[in-house]
């Protein structure tokens, strides 16, 4: 049976924050996955399944939200064992989703143990599974997007700072981008195969960024000047623990690897700033944090989320530098 085609990420109206964090997080996926909020009826589950269509595999894989923990992990085939008499490991879904997208709706109503494991396999790279006689490991490298409505119950801090970057999705499109996406909805749904078609050209050009910028991407130096803007900041909001800073970094290579650029310049960590801090703000009061002794002032939401709109318009430049290159000092090496 032929599968239906999807709808394809490029003729997605909008929503530009959130394509963005998800064309970093694929062509970085140790930044650590998305997590989307936002009220339904927001293309949440559209956005993730064109994301699939940007990776080698183009595996989508959703996880239900009913999904015990055999079935996230895997378990003991069964059949096997009672017809061979010998423990055989039968793959769960992390195993299926290895290599492309693994998504998983309403993630703050899943229980807390399964989001934690979720997110452990997700930041390794590999599900370990130790039960019922089986002792058995797996590559599960994948990009998670998680989607949640807050109005239905938040995830816990700890989990909520695991996910690597965070887009909220307002309810509120203006009429001229609403009536856009339902002429562009109804096209599709009407001639999937023509709409995919017509298409084809702007999502062969965006596939190849992505590629183009995920073979960029070692050759961009994690480099001590932009780590200490980073870390001046992240001091600056107050927020706990160092996995802002590692996640703000990553996604700032990645942006200057989809900019086309050769090293991170401020306007990437710009860029990217809302999405690692905003999950990560949450609780703390302004009196609580401690001034920055940074030169620079710390990026305001606004600023970020125009920048951010505006570096997914664009094709990338040549990978040349230009103007005048700033001297990126190196990680120390070893004796």
């Amino acid at each position: 049976m032929t599968d239906i085609p999807h709808f394809p990420l490029a003729a997605v109206v909008g929503a530009d924050e959130l394509k963005l964090a998800l064309c970093l997080t694929a062509i970085d996926p140790k930044i650590g996955g998305v997590l989307i909020e936002g009220p339904r009826g927001m293309a949440k589950s559209t956005l993730a399944r064109g994301l699939a269509d940007l990776l080698v595999s183009g595996q989508f894989v959703t996880l239900p939200l009913g999904a015990t923990e055999e079935r996230l992990i895997g378990t003991l085939d069964l059949d096997a064992a009672l017809g061979e008499g010998r423990a055989r490991f039968s793959p769960g879904v992390l195993a299926n989703a290895d290599g492309g997208v693994l998504y998983v709706d309403e993630v703050n109503l899943l229980p807390d143990h399964l989001v934690d494991l979720l997110l452990d396999v997700a930041a390794s790279g590999v599900n370990r599974v130790e039960r019922d006689g089986i002792s058995h490991r797996h590559p599960a490298r994948f990009v998670l997007i998680g989607t949640m409505n807050p109005e239905e119950g938040e995830l816990r801090p700890q989990l909520l700072d695991r996910f690597g970057l965070n887009v909220a999705l307002s309810g509120q499109t203006l009429p001229e981008q609403r009536g856009q996406i339902i002429r562009r909805r109804l096209a599709f749904d009407c001639a999937p195969e023509a709409f995919c078609q017509q298409w084809a050209d702007q999502q062969h050009a965006l596939r190849a960024r992505c590629e183009a910028a995920r073979g960029r991407l070692p050759t961009i130096e994690l480099d001590d000047t932009s780590l200490a803007i980073i870390t001046e900041r992240c001091y600056g909001a107050g927020v706990d623990g160092l996995r802002a800073d590692l996640v703000w970094l990553r996604a700032s290579r990645a942006h200057a690897a989809w900019r086309g650029a050769v090293e991170i310049a401020l306007e990437d960590i710009d860029a990217v700033a809302e999405f690692a801090l905003r999950h990560r703000r949450r609780g703390i009061q302004p009196q609580q944090q401690p001034p920055s002794t940074s030169d620079s002032p710390p990026p305001s939401p606004g600023a970020s989320a125009q920048q951010a709109e505006g570096n997914w318009g664009e094709m990338p430049a040549p990978a040349v530098a230009t103007g005048a290159r700033r001297e990126v000092p190196h990680w120390p090496k070893k004796p």
